[in-house]
């Protein structure tokens, strides 16, 4: 008896642990998710341009620039594509990665003792770099951005899908990020200026 005893307690304890390791397995061979997941893989892509925090600067951004000691630096100015603003009197003053109040302090370094004792400047944003959509809609192009655009904003402003289009592969690209993710339309997925978006066509 003991000894039947004690081989029930090991084919239990083999049992428990070959079910623990086929858990496992399929959790790591990517079994489908619940949609509450599938939202939060979502979320945990970050994108380069944009963020909940301060803005950041780049590519396609336009900012107003208001010098209240030297109006010649007062107006609007483009980051160029290599992430530099052109200012007069300055010269390039590297705009990518900062936030409007970084490049302030930005710019009066480069102003102080040289064009001002004490120069004070305000940077604001003008425009945002437009966005790019392609692919299955109606009116492929580039877009102006508006801040809180989602795909299925960008969709819209692009006058809808075709009858090609296939809603669960919409293709998104940050600016300045290397890879893609996929999206699906019912997925409220956040772009970002300079964004490209591709709506992928529906295998039939």
């Amino acid at each position: 008896m003991p000894l039947r005893h004690g081989g029930t307690l090991l084919f239990r304890s083999i049992m428990c642990l070959l079910f623990a390791i086929m858990l496992a397995g399929c959790s790591a061979t990517g079994q489908p998710q619940s949609e509450s997941a599938e939202l939060a893989s979502y979320a945990r892509a970050v994108p380069i341009r944009g963020s909940d925090g301060p803005y950041l600067l780049g590519p396609g951004d336009h900012v107003h620039i208001r010098a209240y000691d030297d109006t010649n630096l007062t107006g609007d100015y483009e980051v160029n594509s290599a992430g530099y603003v052109s200012v007069p009197l300055i010269g390039q003053v590297k705009a990518a990665g900062l936030t409007t109040r970084q490049l302030e302090n930005a710019i009066v370094a480069r102003m102080k003792g040289r064009i001002a004792q004490d120069p004070k400047i305000n940077v604001e944003i003008a425009t945002y770099a437009s966005f790019y959509i392609f692919g299955e809609v109606k009116k492929a192009g580039v877009y102006p951005f508006q801040p809180g655009l989602t795909v299925a904003d960008a969709v819209a402003t692009a006058g809808g899908l075709t009858y090609r289009a296939n809603e669960d592969s919409i293709v998104v690209q940050h600016a300045g990020a290397r890879t893609q993710q996929v999206v699906p339309l019912n997925v409220p997925v956040k772009i970002y200026p300079g964004d490209n978006i591709r709506v992928s066509e529906r295998i039939f």
